[in-house]
């Protein structure tokens, strides 16, 4: 979900990743889904690998997107047969952090023991390709108007992309006026420049219309390491009302990552208002690096709904901006590892549908349970080894139930030590939160959480199966 580098630095990362994770066994490297299943004798590409490459690795390694080369075909295969073994081996690819022996999650993409060893015993087997009458039928993939021809279309303020190997991180704003209020359905983001757009996070501001004059005044976006703070970054975008107060915001009403497919919640769930005058604000708009200098105009198809919604989603933050404090506060001192902790209380019965964790570049490690008033633990998520570059919305295979009292809570670890290969700073140096800085030098500790007030008969309802349709 694929990065966004020059090949020399995506191998150069790549072979690091791999000798750290080779060194560093521990119990957070438990092996996913051990399997007892015997091997075929003889393993193809047709037969045993193409359906699993497809699944797993097309989405994002195909023409226009994200990933570096295209894996599609046995010949895309062949030709980096050992590096396929190395990766899938380590698990790096196809990444997916969250630990599927702690929780599951729609629409995953890890690969089990078994599938590993086929690639591996593919190779010692001489990575034949194997009967072409046991070829699967080619994946297609919707390219964008998820649901048809969209209802309005808005597109991003044109970026220039430099060429190099620095990533571009910035905080936009995409304006817009209607004729009058109306609802949305959903909101599909559709990448310009596909092989660079790396992640993206959108919140929906609704001005009043009697207190905001021109909704595309202000820039139309901010480095993000060239935010002096919050407040004077919402100024300078032109986010607040003419006299100075801030509008209501709905928070995270869109995100994308490279091989995300949109598709709404099961009829009835979720939906947005949306006011006449308002703006879209992108807090997080990630630009891999490019070998060449590219434009990107990206855009959201947005799809109404005559109605309001019934069952409006929700959402909470934990921690930074959040509800509930960081214990001890998030200060990560040079040359330490730390672990900190954040927890709510559920005052009703809620019904989970998606989560989010957050952290920046120290992260190591995130883990998040619910503790039900009669002690039982619900396992939300784990994710063994925190890679910034990687950060999904996880949506439950099914509603989960989390009883009214239950405490939510979230841990994280942050490594800030010369063994971070990701620390920004050498020699390590102090960092902290900041305020709720956006910077990735900084940090955040964050839990996400999108519900809608439990209704009897929830648990049973399939979040995987809207995606099918």
């Amino acid at each position: 979900m694929k990065l966004n580098f020059t090949l020399l630095y995506y191998f150069l990362l790549l072979i690091c990743i791999i000798n750290i994770m080779a060194c560093s066994e521990s119990e957070d490297t438990e092996t996913y889904f051990t399997s007892e299943i015997e091997l075929p004798d003889k393993v193809t590409f047709t037969e045993h690998l193409a359906k699993i490459v497809h699944i797993n690795c097309t989405p994002c390694h195909r023409p226009g997107e994200a990933g570096p080369f295209n894996l599609i075909t046995y010949e895309d295969l062949r030709r980096r047969a050992s590096t396929i073994v190395e990766v899938t081996q380590s698990g790096f690819m196809p990444p997916w952090p969250a630990n599927p022996n702690y929780s599951r999650f729609a629409n995953e993409r890890f690969l089990t023991d078994y599938e590993k060893d086929l690639f591996k015993k593919w190779v010692q087997d001489g990575a034949e390709k194997g009967d072409p009458d046991k070829m699967p039928a080619p994946p297609t993939f919707p390219e964008h108007n998820v649901l048809g021809e969209p209802d309005l279309v808005l597109n991003f303020p044109i970026v220039d992309i430099p060429a190099g190997n620095e990533d571009l991180f910035l905080i936009m704003k995409v304006p817009y006026e209607l004729e009058k209020d109306t609802f949305i359905r959903l909101i599909e983001f559709v990448p310009g420049q596909r092989d660079v757009v790396h992640h993206m996070n959108a919140n929906l501001i609704q001005f009043e219309k009697d207190l905001k004059s021109d909704v595309f005044d202000g820039l139309p976006f901010i480095e993000t390491k060239d935010m002096r703070s919050r407040e004077n970054m919402h100024e300078r975008l032109g986010l607040l009302h003419d006299d100075g107060t801030y509008p209501r915001l709905t928070p995270m009403v869109a995100n994308y990552l490279p091989g995300v497919e949109y598709y709404p919640y099961p009829e009835g769930i979720g939906g947005y208002f949306m006011s006449r005058k308002g703006a879209f604000y992108i807090n997080d708009m990630h630009y891999g690096s490019s070998p060449l200098a590219v434009s990107d105009s990206s855009r959201f198809n947005i799809y109404f709904s005559d109605a309001p919604p019934k069952r409006p989603v929700q959402e909470i933050i934990l921690g930074t901006l959040g509800i509930s404090e960081i214990v001890p506060p998030l200060i990560i001192p040079p040359d330490t590892v730390m672990k900190f902790t954040t927890e709510a209380t559920v005052s009703i019965d809620i019904s989970l549908l998606t989560i989010n964790p957050h952290m920046h570049l120290l992260g190591k490690s995130f883990k998040a349970y619910a503790i039900t008033p009669q002690n039982d633990t619900i396992p939300l998520i784990e994710i063994p080894r925190w890679d910034f570059r990687w950060q999904y919305f996880y949506t439950f295979k099914n509603m989960l139930k989390i009883p009214a009292g239950s405490r939510v809570i979230a841990e994280g670890v942050y490594d800030n030590t010369e063994n971070n290969p990701l620390n920004p700073h050498s020699p390590p140096e102090i960092v902290a939160e900041r305020d709720g800085s956006m910077k990735t030098t900084d940090e955040m500790f964050q839990f996400i959480v999108t519900f809608v007030p439990y209704v009897a008969g929830d648990e049973n309802i399939s979040l995987e199966e809207s995606a099918k349709k």
